[in-house]
């Protein structure tokens, strides 16, 4: 019996994204074992499957959020999730390929709890396999023969684009002192909504829905991928280590202009404007600074901002969800998933 039909029981987040996985991870593996044997070695680091030896391993190669929205809405729309693996598939290798370019621009040594790939094997091992994870990105969505494939190319390529473009801004920021909220919310939606956006727009595509469910569908995407950000943001800040995987403070310490903080430094309080002269200042900030600095984020109001953007982000990609008249199964499955997205600080 299809999934999504009426006899299908409800699933928790992890029942939903292990399901993603078990689709997923076969055609994934499929791809990195096609790729030369220096990037595949790195390639199947970054994602788990072995450690810098090439030994089998047993890394977190991430909950595959992105990938189980493209398959969950291709169900919503009536569609097979077998049908939109490729797709799938696409938007990992896509997703990965950001993440191992953020992590050497950005210089962060740790991802899901064990050394990044730029700090293993060197800066240009890991930006080449990126670039060859976005290459077969394209590859494997073209070569589907699927009716929505050439339109899907487009739109993945837009949200590429919007993806580069993002962070593009994001780096620029860097080296600002005068980013304002508005810019900063839009490098966010092109950073990280476009992409989450394009998942569920691809799902919808590879399911065979209408032109209005893949605008729903996508604009579902596009809210919920700015409040994970918001939510991301948050927990680069007050996150947990061993939840997250990266060092307590770790923004702080990169002087990032996350949402929260440029909430905080154009508040126009007093909390604000010291932590202005923090940020600005040119030594490192110490363990202590970082502990202050983080409380000057909330005084000025920053952490109760981002949680309330992402509560009104999540409430109107509910909206969006019921606006695509889902099938109830999947449509279930896509509300928990929305709710893991924006209550990982809880």
């Amino acid at each position: 019996m299809p999934y999504g039909e009426e006899t299908r029981t409800a699933r928790d987040a992890r029942e939903v994204l292990t399901w993603a996985r078990g689709l997923l991870e076969p055609g994934l593996r499929e791809v990195v074992e096609r790729l030369p044997a220096a990037t595949r070695h790195v390639a199947g680091y970054h994602f788990g499957w072995w450690d810098e030896r090439g030994r089998p391993g047993d890394g977190d190669g991430g909950k595959a959020i992105r990938p189980a929205l493209v398959l969950l809405a291709a169900e919503a729309v009536g569609g097979t999730a077998e049908k939109a693996v490729p797709a799938a598939v696409a938007v990992e290798l896509v997703h990965n390929f950001s993440l191992l370019h953020d992590d050497a621009m950005d210089g962060d040594v740790m991802r899901r709890h064990r050394r990044t790939a730029w700090s293993v094997f060197g800066l240009n091992p890991a930006i080449l396999t990126g670039d060859a994870l976005l290459i077969q990105g394209f590859a494997v969505l073209a070569a589907t023969g699927h009716p929505a494939a050439r339109d899907g190319v487009a739109t993945l390529s837009t949200a590429v684009r919007e993806l580069v473009d993002g962070q593009t801004a994001d780096m620029s920021f860097e080296t600002r002192s005068d980013v304002d909220l508005d810019e900063c919310v839009r490098m966010a939606g092109e950073k990280t909504g476009a992409l989450i956006g394009c998942a569920c727009g691809l799902g919808a595509s590879f399911g065979g829905g209408t032109a209005d469910q893949v605008a729903r569908l996508t604009g579902f995407g596009t809210r919920l991928g700015l409040a994970f950000q918001l939510v991301d943001d948050l927990l680069g800040i007050w996150g947990d280590p061993e939840v997250t995987g990266k060092p307590v403070y770790s923004d702080l310490r990169n002087r990032k202009k996350s949402l929260p903080v440029v909430f905080a430094l154009t508040s126009g309080t007093d909390a604000g404007k010291e932590l202005a002269a923090a940020y600005h200042r040119v030594n490192p900030l110490a363990d202590p600074e970082l502990r202050h600095v983080a409380a000057l984020v909330e005084a000025a109001g920053g952490r109760a901002w981002a949680q309330a953007e992402a509560d009104r982000l999540l409430r109107e990609a509910m909206g969006d969800l019921a606006d695509a008249v889902p099938s109830p199964g999947p449509a279930a499955d896509l509300a928990t998933l929305a709710r893991l997205i924006t209550q990982r600080t809880s």
